[in-house]
């Protein structure tokens, strides 16, 4: 029996599998501190325990996206705010070569803000 995280990608149709599973890869090769859990319905990508970002689909287009988390903290062009306090989203079309160079730029920043915050908690300590 698959997991609710392992149905998340493999129940989808393509080219919506693909481009998850090519998605999940890219942000796994980050770091090897990156792990995987399911929350909220969602697949979460964690730095050393901490959310770090997530996969979603937009309920409108059903196309996914990647949340991230410290988004508000990350000035990119291709990040949107929407409503959003603390998050910003990167929108994905499924039928398009993905933009890697761009993706690895946003969550590499994005790590790295979880990085100087696990600096500062051991630091705390």
């Amino acid at each position: 029996m698959l997991s609710e995280l392992d149905q998340f990608y493999l129940t989808k149709e393509e080219p919506l599998k693909g481009c998850l599973l090519a998605l999940r890869e890219i942000i796994l090769a980050l770091d090897s501190n990156i792990s995987t859990s399911w929350r909220y319905k969602a697949p979460f990508f964690l730095y050393k325990g901490k959310s770090f970002c997530y996969l979603w689909l937009d309920k409108k287009t059903r196309e996914p996206y990647i949340g991230i988390i410290e988004g508000n903290k990350i000035d990119h062009p291709l990040l949107e705010k929407g409503n959003r306090v603390r998050m910003k989203i990167l929108r994905i079309k499924p039928n398009q070569d993905l933009p890697i160079d761009s993706i690895q730029s946003i969550l590499n920043q994005a790590l790295g803000l979880c990085k100087v915050t696990s600096k500062q908690a051991k630091k705390l300590k």
